[in-house]
């Protein structure tokens, strides 16, 4: 009597609670599931609480990961944080369950989230171009991209984010070694809404008209700190992405002139947040 109590009233009531929540912490729902047998089959019933696995400054993530790897109920996950998880490497995916795998370092992680639409890898310092190649390749479902603070990138990986043909977020603050080169690869994603390219050092006009020729739905764009940018990337800019652009951050960019709010206004009509240096 008690246990069917329990799964008339208990369980709806945890359900419902589940389901007024946007995003459930890990620990959370984890919780959750032992509260019985029966919430814990009616949870994992429930694919859409499974779809975030969010990993972000937790201790041991790599352990934590293959872990999550191995159990069915991660099958559906579409947001995967490990936002300064820096003890992810690309062999924590060289093995599952104990056992050596003959995969690439981070297929293993491509085959369980074919259909991962956010990753989140800032300061994830110890992934390889290798590893985040691996990624790209099999998840090209992904449309945020959060690449923050890993100045040891190449355009060996870069380029791969052309593959990704649904990228509207990207987030390569602090890619030294991007080129214009790779910036041109970048170019082809041609939904890219926001792009943060601060302290990207090494491109120059060369990748930035690259970028203006084809993607002209962006919103916001940064390229703080760049010195190798000029008036000629404003201008492609402004005759591409115009009817869209509305916050712009070229604070250091000491080859592009000082304009009043009117100059501004007319190459980008809906600019609301400008940033240049003082």
């Amino acid at each position: 009597m008690e246990e069917e109590a329990w799964n008339k009233e208990i369980v709806p009531r945890v359900l419902q609670l589940v389901s007024q929540r946007q995003r459930l912490g890990l620990r959370d729902l984890c919780t959750l599931l032992l509260l019985s047998p029966s919430c814990y089959h009616a949870l994992l019933s429930h694919h859409h609480l499974w779809e975030v696995l969010d990993l972000h400054e937790m201790n041991n993530a790599g352990e934590r990961l293959l872990a999550a790897l191995s159990l069915p109920r991660y099958q559906h996950v579409k947001y995967l944080n490990l936002e300064f998880a820096q003890d992810i490497e690309d062999k924590h995916v060289m093995q599952l369950k104990g056992k050596k795998i003959s995969v690439g370092s981070w297929q293993l992680i491509a085959d369980h989230y074919s259909k991962l639409e956010v990753l989140n890898l800032t300061r994830c310092i110890k992934l390889t171009d290798n590893g985040l190649q691996q990624i790209l390749l099999y998840c090209p479902m992904i449309m945020s991209l959060n690449l923050y603070a890993l100045s040891s990138l190449t355009d060996n990986a870069y380029q791969m984010i052309s593959f990704l043909t649904n990228l509207r977020f990207l987030d390569l603050c602090g890619a030294q070694n991007l080129s214009d080169q790779g910036l041109s690869s970048i170019a082809k994603c041609k939904n890219l809404v926001s792009l943060n390219l601060t302290w990207c050092v090494n491109v120059t006009d060369v990748g930035v008209l690259a970028l203006a020729s084809t993607c002209t739905s962006l919103e916001y764009l940064s390229l703080f700190g760049i010195t190798g940018v000029t008036d000629k990337s404003l201008e492609a800019l402004s005759r591409s992405c115009s009817a869209t652009l509305s916050t712009l951050d070229v604070n250091g960019c000491i080859g592009i002139k000082r304009r009043n709010r009117n100059e501004l206004l007319e190459l980008f009509p809906k600019l609301r947040c400008f940033k240049v240096h003082s």
